[in-house]
């Protein structure tokens, strides 16, 4: 791909996480607790747990680390299977009357999501080469977005703490994010997985 053309994708690819992976769902999961709708609720829980791996995508790419290039190519498609999986959630969210606001507006974010996924998949593959190295175009282009998110939160970090956020402490926070995240989906995979199946219960 062109430089310039591909550069617009991965901007747009962050765009689009920005509203159907962060700040949609944080709307709804605020909607769905104060409309006291427990299996949205859960549903959105499981979700941000799930998703949480972008945030460490960004972490680790703010420091130029390759394998953020890993985790944010995995990364949606951990989330659209997040909001599908769910045999009893989604039973239950399609009890609900679908002209209602909350359930048709959650309903279309996971298409949405879905479909953020696919192309956020489609456009970060081309990246996967970065892992030996972040010469290419195609890797900087993925770069930019989270140096620049990094200079805003410096500011916000420095102003109310007065220390500094560097790119070494949010490499070492995501590493450390990361184990935890693996840790946690091991334990589920090899504990609850095999007891629980598609059943959320206590994700």
């Amino acid at each position: 791909m062109a430089e310039l053309p591909y550069r617009s994708l991965v901007w747009l690819t962050y765009r689009l996480g920005a509203t159907f992976a962060v700040g949609l769902p944080l709307v709804l999961l605020i909607w769905a607790t104060l409309r006291k709708e427990a299996s949205m609720v859960r549903l959105l829980i499981i979700y941000w747990k799930i998703s949480s791996l972008l945030a460490i995508s960004i972490l680790l790419l703010t420091d130029q680390k390759p394998i953020g290039f890993i985790t944010i190519f995995i990364s949606p498609l951990l989330m659209i299977t997040s909001v599908w999986f769910w045999v009893d959630l989604n039973e239950e969210l399609a009890d609900l009357p679908p002209w209602r606001p909350l359930p048709l507006t959650v309903r279309l974010w996971r298409w949405a999501l879905s479909s953020f996924g696919v192309l956020s998949l489609a456009i970060s593959s081309v990246t996967l080469p970065c892992l030996k190295g972040l010469a290419g175009d195609n890797c900087q282009a993925w770069i930019e977005a989270p140096m620049k998110l990094h200079i805003f939160v410096e500011r916000i970090f420095n102003f109310l703490f007065g220390g500094q956020w560097t790119e070494s402490v949010a490499a070492f926070i995501g590493y450390v994010a990361l184990i935890a995240y693996i840790v946690g989906l091991i334990q589920w995979l090899l504990l609850r997985f095999p007891r629980q199946g598609r059943i959320a219960g206590e994700f």
